[in-house]
């Protein structure tokens, strides 16, 4: 699947989870993506398991109109981009304008944040899953599901279908 012309916002903050993060950088940059990764600012900020990285572009610099789609890596890092309201703002937009939003491991807590899962099949890193229900979710213990816009995965062993679902929904 070719995603040339395509526009994806990665976020990341700290203690994110090292190949939820780089392996769909290079994974929709090797199917022809644009990636911009966004954080709460442009500080370079350390994986859970030691790997650096830094954002393009602070939160407040983007626009999600300029954006095709959303990923948010898991690790400790949605806890840490919850608590940046620009940030739940962005996905908050990102799903008025329908554009795909796909989060694995902990991502969906910047979902159930931005509450827009209420009646949304989901998945997750299964220590999340009360917040998730709590929110109104359908928690399901799949590699990935797909509820409209919404993509979600449970870890890094799940990535391979993440990312091909994430290029089918942009295709």
């Amino acid at each position: 699947m070719n995603l040339e012309g395509k526009h994806i916002a990665l976020f990341i903050a700290k203690l994110y989870e090292d190949l939820e993060f780089w392996y769909p950088y290079y994974r929709m940059i090797e199917a022809g993506a644009r990636v911009t990764v966004i954080g709460p600012d442009k500080n370079k900020v350390t994986g859970k398991h030691g790997l650096p990285a830094q954002a393009d572009k602070s939160v407040d610099e983007a626009n999600a109109s300029d954006y095709d789609a959303l990923i948010i890596p898991g690790g400790y890092s949605p806890d840490h981009m919850r608590r940046s309201r620009p940030m739940v703002e962005f996905v908050k937009t990102m799903n008025e304008q329908d554009k795909p939003i796909a989060s694995i491991c902990h991502g969906p807590w910047m979902m159930a944040s931005a509450d827009i899962v209420k009646g949304k099949k989901i998945t997750s890193f299964y220590s999340i899953m009360d917040d998730l229900v709590h929110a109104g979710a359908e928690w399901q213990d799949k590699e990935v599901v797909r509820d409209g816009n919404l993509i979600t995965s449970r870890n890094p062993g799940d990535l391979p279908a993440f990312c091909k679902t994430i290029i089918e929904a942009l295709g």
